[in-house]
């Protein structure tokens, strides 16, 4: 199983990025793919996310900013806009199918002028 993420980097306060996440080695079809997120010294948290039937779910926090979305080609992409500095975070990508739980290796983003 792997799930691969990417797009993270550094970004001013209002800007935007687009994290992309491919996932191999489970049925990603039937699975619910979510993106977690995890500040120094807090929790790892949930940020988004979508079902196999395209279903949403989003934390407060990030509402109305973020998208999440999911292809046919076994990726899940995380749309972030308005982004502010308390979004500075390791993402992961997350993979859930049936009782089996996958994540990804993280991918960092920080939000700073």
């Amino acid at each position: 199983v792997q799930l691969q993420a990417s797009g993270g980097g550094l970004v001013q306060p209002g800007g935007s990025l687009r994290l992309s996440c491919a996932a191999s080695g489970f049925t990603f079809s039937r699975s619910t793919m979510g993106w977690f997120r995890q500040a120094p010294g807090k929790q790892r948290e949930l940020v988004a996310q979508i079902t196999s039937s395209g279903s949403t779910n989003y934390a407060d926090s990030v509402k109305g900013r973020f998208t999440i979305s999911r292809s046919s080609a076994s990726r899940v992409y995380l749309q972030m806009n308005s982004l502010k500095p308390e979004d500075t975070a390791v993402y992961y990508c997350n993979g859930l199918d049936r009782s089996a739980d996958y994540w990804g290796q993280g991918t960092q983003v920080t939000v700073s002028s």
